[in-house]
């Protein structure tokens, strides 16, 4: 049994912030590039986690309006536009991903490492 005060949107703003603030870790505190990379992702699901969790209206329904509707009111519908622009943040996570691995590659093979203090030393010679 959760306590009054761990309501359901309480628990995905924790979720949220707790991914934050591992992918905040991450690009911090790790100097390979991949890893970098992989922290950038989870504070991009923290990001969308986050939207979503603010967007959730409780007993509110999808807003499909029927035809012979004569009375709407449109706080019983949830707004969807929060939704399609995460779809949209997912699609640039995604596309972002796919780049920066291209560059990742490029890189080891170039310079044989992919730590970040290794290829400074590498560019300063």
């Amino acid at each position: 049994m959760m306590p009054e005060f761990l309501d359901a949107s309480t628990v995905q703003y924790l979720q949220a912030a707790a991914l934050l603030l591992i992918g905040l870790y991450g690009i911090v505190a790790r100097s390979h590039l991949l890893r970098k990379l992989m922290a950038m992702n989870i504070l991009q699901v923290a990001v969308i986690v986050f939207f979503i969790a603010l967007s959730t209206k409780s007993g509110a329904t999808v807003p499909v309006v029927p035809a012979d509707a004569v009375d709407i009111d449109p706080a019983a519908y949830v707004n969807p536009l929060p939704h399609a622009l995460m779809l949209t943040a997912i699609v640039v996570s995604v596309s972002t991903t796919g780049v920066a691995l291209a560059l990742l590659i490029r890189i080891r093979r170039r310079y044989g490492t992919l730590n970040e203090s290794a290829l400074l030393d590498r560019l300063r010679e």
